[in-house]
């Protein structure tokens, strides 16, 4: 079984690409959705709380909101964040990945698959690319944020163009230039290596 990342910078359009691909038959493990729903659990919990405070709760869950003020504005918060959370959602990858392993090929979805180093769990890597400007209008549209607000999230990511030399495969998603072909012909050359 050949395992693929799929990444790309917040507002690329990395669901849309995954959505195609779980289309196709392939799975997908979204690897946001595997840290929201460990952020919750109760050892999870105790550990943020632990290190940013009673106040970070909302009701007895952990307020994302509150947790992405904090976290995008001070990278020493956002590094103790992801070792609290990187860890387990790569053993839920791990196990996720041995239910799987009946498949042809499986993908990961992370946006910060590169910078959490997870990519040496990785046979092969699709960046998803889009111009800056589109990916502001979409996650201002998507998430109600201001530019400010998106540029510095954007900024703790690494720059697209070094995402893309890093990877096997680009799709170029501009709002132009249709994806699924682009995606129909990953699909092939994956079922055929």
């Amino acid at each position: 079984m050949i395992k693929v990342g799929l990444t790309g910078n917040m507002g690329s359009g990395k669901s849309i690409i995954a959505s195609i691909f779980e289309v196709l038959g392939v799975p997908v493990f979204i690897a946001d959705l595997s840290a929201r729903r460990f952020l919750n659990d109760p050892l999870i919990t105790h550990a943020v709380i632990k290190r940013f405070g009673q106040g970070i709760l909302k009701g007895t869950e952990v307020d994302r909101r509150k947790m992405a003020d904090i976290v995008f504005t001070d990278p020493a918060a956002l590094n103790s964040l992801q070792n609290i959370i990187h860890p387990k959602v790569r053993e839920d990858f791990m196990h996720w990945c041995e239910l799987h392993n009946d498949k042809p090929y499986i993908i990961q979805e992370a946006a910060v698959l590169f910078e959490s180093g997870f990519t040496e769990l990785f046979d092969k890597i699709i960046t998803v690319s889009s111009p800056e400007s589109l990916r502001v209008q979409r996650i201002t549209e998507r998430d109600g944020l201001t530019r400010d607000e998106i540029l510095m999230r954007m900024a703790y990511q690494w720059d697209q163009a070094k995402k893309e030399q890093a990877s096997d495969w680009v799709i170029i998603n501009d709002g132009t230039r249709p994806v699924i072909p682009q995606v129909l012909e990953i699909h092939r050359q994956l079922l055929q290596t």
